[in-house]
């Protein structure tokens, strides 16, 4: 049994970031994608039944955005110069099983964090969001960058453990068992849905 702490649906958001096509093709074979995606979807369902929030972060850049991503940006600078995951792109769009209803938030981002270039934070508070749950690919990129900044700001944060993954499974362990602790509970998509009903 879960020993996180029940959440209160009314002021729970589940951030569901990165889902996208051109990214989750960097999911290792041996994760199977049907099953991450199945989780996932089963996890939106749940939160959405309790009356909470849904909330999609999707990384993809205009020309504009692409021109303002200086040379020093490591991560970044690649993407500009080949000019890759353009905001129109289907392969940067929301997965098509996870596809966002009338009332979610939809933020598109430019960097790896969910809040550093997007409304996110304020629109989550806007609507009384004290606690958000996580998951995303991957969990090394928008993962790891959300989990400290929204620690820094104060949410109380569950990470999907079945509802992340990354391309290295070695720094996904150590990200899940030795990183993340710290600053949130690590639940699985099981324990959010009972942990849904007891709120």
């Amino acid at each position: 049994m879960s020993t996180a702490p029940a959440l209160d649906p009314t002021h729970t958001a589940l951030l569901v970031m990165d889902y996208q096509p051109a990214i989750l093709a960097f999911v290792p074979e041996g994760e199977d994608r049907d099953a991450l995606l199945g989780r996932v979807a089963g996890a939106i369902a749940d939160v959405r039944a309790h009356g909470g929030v849904i909330a999609y972060v999707r990384v993809g850049f205009t020309e504009a955005d692409w021109d303002a991503i200086p040379a020093s940006n490591k991560s970044f600078a690649p993407l500009a110069q080949h000019r890759v995951m353009h905001h129109k792109d289907p392969a940067a769009a929301v997965h098509e099983r996870l596809a966002p209803q009338d009332g979610d938030i939809i933020v598109r981002k430019t960097r790896y964090g969910s809040m550093s270039t997007t409304d996110l934070d304020q629109q989550l508070r806007g609507r009384g969001i004290t606690t958000l749950v996580v998951c995303g690919i991957s969990t090394s990129g928008v993962v790891l960058s959300t989990v400290i900044d929204a620690a820094d700001r104060d949410y109380q944060l569950y990470v999907l453990s079945d509802g992340v993954a990354d391309p290295d499974t070695e720094v996904h362990d150590i990200l899940l068992h030795k990183v993340f602790p710290a600053r949130a509970h690590i639940i699985d998509t099981t324990e959010l849905r009972a942990l849904l009903r007891a709120g």
